[in-house]
């Protein structure tokens, strides 16, 4: 998507106290998962949506956790549920749902039958934890490991040490997107993923999916849109909107792939409210 006058003022967020706030259209959406409360223990007095905006403030700016700004709640208790909710698949149940959410908001079956698998190579930093040396793309560090639907919602996200081939890691990767997404049968891929390793993998997966290798056309010469595996890289440039998946800067790889959750909530999150506004305006 170009950046013109008329794009800048459709997604313009000026009016918000930082533009990574939640608007309200946009909190309803996962307040019922961020805020629940129980009827046991000490009733809880932090305000979860300044709590949840604070997450985003820091995956859209990729600042320290110390250098989080003094409005929000306190450091300690922004990460306390960081922590929370990367432990027991909040991020990842937020996730799911918006993914089917943004499917109907475009009209289309909210279960998905075909997807796009494909990794990201980048750089970690001295914070530690697995790491690699990608020869290909010649980075050490990790990388992102991505399943997609056909309009660019993200599935399933795994983390791993670059020097892992992509052919090696295939099988996890889409048995988590069969797992979230049972009516997903076909996956498209490219060449890294050819060969009897990855289809050997599938056939014992129960359901079996089955994967098409979308090939570069052979006479193109220098920058061309491939079929299908388009759709894969614009999420991850979507992803890359988030400031802190500049680098991945996590020790572990559990916050690694939390971050990852986080940007495509983000970006599910505005698409659904918007689609959901433009419905009631018409």
């Amino acid at each position: 998507m170009p950046w013109t006058e008329i794009t800048r003022l459709d997604h313009d967020r000026s009016d918000l106290r930082y533009a990574s706030d939640c608007r309200d259209e946009e909190w309803k959406l996962i307040a019922p998962i961020v805020d629940i409360r129980t009827a046991v223990g000490r009733p809880r007095t932090v305000d979860m949506r300044a709590v949840w905006d604070a997450i985003q403030y820091i995956a859209t700016t990729g600042c320290q956790w110390r250098l989080l700004p003094k409005d929000f709640p306190p450091v300690s208790t922004v990460r306390y549920y960081f922590y929370r909710f990367r432990d027991d698949g909040t991020f990842i149940v937020i996730n799911e749902l918006l993914s089917v959410a943004s499917r109907v908001a475009l009209g289309s079956n909210a279960e998905p039958t075909a997807a796009i698998i494909d990794s990201q190579s980048v750089k970690t930093t001295e914070s530690g934890g697995i790491s690699g040396y990608d020869a290909g793309k010649k980075i050490k560090g990790r990388k992102r490991h991505i399943t997609v639907d056909t309009q660019g919602n993200l599935l399933a996200a795994e983390v791993h040490g670059a020097d892992l081939q992509d052919r090696d890691k295939a099988k996890d990767i889409i048995a988590d997107a069969v797992h979230s997404f049972p009516t997903v049968t076909h996956f498209f891929a490219d060449g890294g993923y050819a060969g009897d390793k990855v289809a050997c993998a599938l056939l014992n997966m129960e359901p079996s999916p089955t994967i098409e290798i979308v090939r570069r056309p052979n006479q193109a010469t220098g920058f061309v849109v491939i079929a299908r595996r388009w759709v894969v890289e614009r999420t991850f440039a979507w992803l890359g909107r988030c400031r802190r998946l500049a680098k991945d800067w996590e020790e572990t790889i559990g916050s690694s792939e939390s971050w990852l959750l986080i940007a495509s909530i983000r970006r599910a999150m505005r698409h659904v409210a918007k689609q959901a506004k433009a419905v009631h305006e018409f």
